[in-house]
């Protein structure tokens, strides 16, 4: 069973930095697109940030440079580092682990257990 463990959520004032990070229960170094998703009440799941095995990185609309994904696969973690928070930000935080297999039917979709952010006006 693969596990996806993230930490690094809190509470932080506006204006402020966080780090979050997603370890993986499995080698993350090929074939892996890892990626940060929020969800806040009432709102769908939205994507944050992704990073493929091969450094490629993909950023929600509402980053504007205010975050930064990177990833170490010696250790199997991917970290989120968010800068210049805003209260918006708020929400739980899920660390989405994507496993490609040569045949897409066979790909596999993995999430973590969340962990909150919370920014204060």
């Amino acid at each position: 069973q693969v596990r996806l463990v993230e930490s690094g959520g809190g509470l932080v004032q506006a204006g402020g930095s966080l780090r979050l990070s997603c370890v993986a229960s499995m080698d993350i170094s090929s074939r892996v697109r890892v990626g940060w998703y929020r969800q806040s009440p009432g709102k769908e799941r939205e994507l944050v940030a992704s990073i493929t095995s091969s450094g490629s990185t993909n950023y929600g609309d509402f980053v504007k440079g205010r975050f930064t994904i990177s990833r170490d696969n010696a250790k199997s973690t991917v970290f989120l580092q968010m800068n210049s928070l805003k209260p918006e930000d708020t929400a739980v935080y899920y660390c989405n682990a994507v496993q490609f297999a040569l045949s897409s039917k066979y790909d596999r979709n993995y999430w973590g257990q969340g962990t909150q952010v919370t920014v204060s006006s």
